[in-house]
């Protein structure tokens, strides 16, 4: 008998395992892929280590802007995704050990949940039995492509694929120009391939500071990205994508297409239904305290369809074994910061203009170039960035921070900070920050109010 059986082991799964066997609860995880789920695997770090090195090879190419002249460089994309794979075993080692120390039953087998009888959970894995006293939902989420005519009978890429390739393409179109859209399309432009970005909605990045997205849409178009907005990809024939944009029929050639439409929750093929949880547009409903309608059953991460970030997943993942353990904690989403790792990065946490108005909240808005701190100016040239505030008009609490300019992931978790605690801006004047630094510049934007 276990006191907690977990389905998943990304980042929702195996920081709730981690988190439940330092408490000293019993844990089994069941996994049947290497730990860390889509984000170690397949997704966050394996890109990240991707456009690092893509970033380098951009300073490489045009060092004589910082008095550092190279000639012949290259990108031996062969290379690059051999380190990739290192770095991702690497890690998923490291989390394989860390379940190991924490005492964490790890079965890599796919688990079928068989019933929930008087307050006992029975999973089946390798025909074996489990009983646990509650269960954790943490089966992540899979890419939801779109029902394109002619997609299907296409060699279309996901986010899963275009980490396969030996090849750097020389043209590709990418559907979708949401985060993941983007920072392929910003690691194959600098190296090399002619991209073309489509998205539905009237600017890249729905959902986020509509500045930002604007002003990282341009400085992409200036390197060579071509984007079509408000446009609809009606048809694909082999190489051939059709769009329909603002009333025009237009026909796009490209020897890659990747798919990045975004992602759904997984909810089936595991026997959810044999728990009677709700599910909601898709995603598992729970509450404050990561529980769903059935007391001893909680889910974390994309399972849950609202916040699909791996931080909040693994956040979720603590909240969860806290009030399994019986500790006081809540989710709270207010201060969850988004991050696009391009070359310039964007980082925002806490409400948008936008978001403000639609919710009829009365704010002041303060921005200024993220060249106001002396460190940005060092290393950043021939780009201004932008650093935005929004407060509180009555209380001047800081709502929401956006910022565009290396290293912005960086710097976002102190805004992120400051919402949680709900500083005001006049609080936020007498913190001291470190000069020089990049991370001034919420200084410098504070005391503009």
């Amino acid at each position: 008998m276990y006191d907690i059986g977990i389905i998943g082991g990304g980042p929702a799964g195996y920081v709730a395992a981690e988190r439940a066997g330092q408490q000293g609860l019993s844990v089994v995880l069941f996994e049947p892929k290497p730990l860390g789920g889509v984000c170690l695997n397949e997704g966050c770090i394996p890109t990240k280590t991707l456009l690092f090195s893509a970033k380098l090879f951009d300073y490489a190419t045009h060092g004589e802007k910082y008095g550092i002249k190279t000639s012949g460089s290259t990108a031996d994309f062969e290379v690059m995704m051999l380190r990739k794979d290192k770095i991702v075993r690497k890690l998923v080692t490291a989390v394989e050990h860390k379940m190991k120390h924490h005492k964490v039953e790890v079965v890599k087998y796919n688990a079928t949940i068989l019933e929930n009888n008087k307050g006992i959970i029975t999973l089946q894995a390798d025909n074996k039995t489990y009983e646990c006293r509650n269960m954790l939902i943490c089966t992540g989420s899979e890419t939801a492509v779109p029902p394109i005519k002619g997609l299907a009978d296409t060699s279309y890429l996901t986010s899963r694929e275009v980490l396969t390739m030996t090849q750097v393409p020389a043209s590709m179109v990418i559907i979708g120009g949401g985060v993941i859209g983007l920072e392929f399309a910003n690691l194959f432009s600098l190296l090399g391939t002619k991209v073309t970005v489509i998205e539905m909605m009237h600017e890249i990045l729905p959902g986020m500071d509509a500045e930002i997205s604007q002003l990282l849409r341009k400085e992409f178009s200036k390197k060579g990205i071509d984007f079509y907005l408000k446009a609809q990809v009606t048809e694909v024939k082999e190489k051939n994508i059709f769009v329909e944009t603002e009333g025009k029929q237009l026909e796009i050639k490209a020897d890659k297409i990747l798919v990045s439409t975004g992602r759904k929750p997984v909810t089936t093929g595991f026997g959810l239904d044999k728990l009677g949880v709700e599910v909601v547009k898709g995603g598992v409903k729970i509450d404050e305290h990561c529980r769903t309608n059935v007391p001893n059953v909680y889910a974390a991460g994309d399972v849950t369809g609202f916040s699909m970030l791996a931080h909040t997943a693994s956040r979720e993942g603590e909240v969860a074994v806290n009030h399994i353990a019986g500790k006081p904690d809540r989710m709270r989403y207010k201060a969850i910061p988004g991050v696009v790792y391009t070359n310039p990065e964007v980082a925002v946490v806490g409400l948008t203009e936008e978001e403000a108005a639609g919710k009829g909240i009365e704010i002041e808005v303060q921005k200024l170039p993220m060249t106001y701190a002396g460190r940005f100016v060092a290393e950043n040239d021939l780009f201004q960035g932008l650093c935005k505030i929004i407060v509180g008009k009555k209380y001047r609490e800081i709502l929401g921070v956006h910022l565009i300019g290396n290293p912005a992931s960086e710097l976002i978790f102190g805004a992120a900070m400051a919402i949680e605690a709900q500083l005001t801006v006049n609080e936020l004047k007498e913190v001291v920050f470190p000069h020089p630094t990049v991370s001034e510049i919420m200084k410098e934007g504070a005391f503009l109010f």
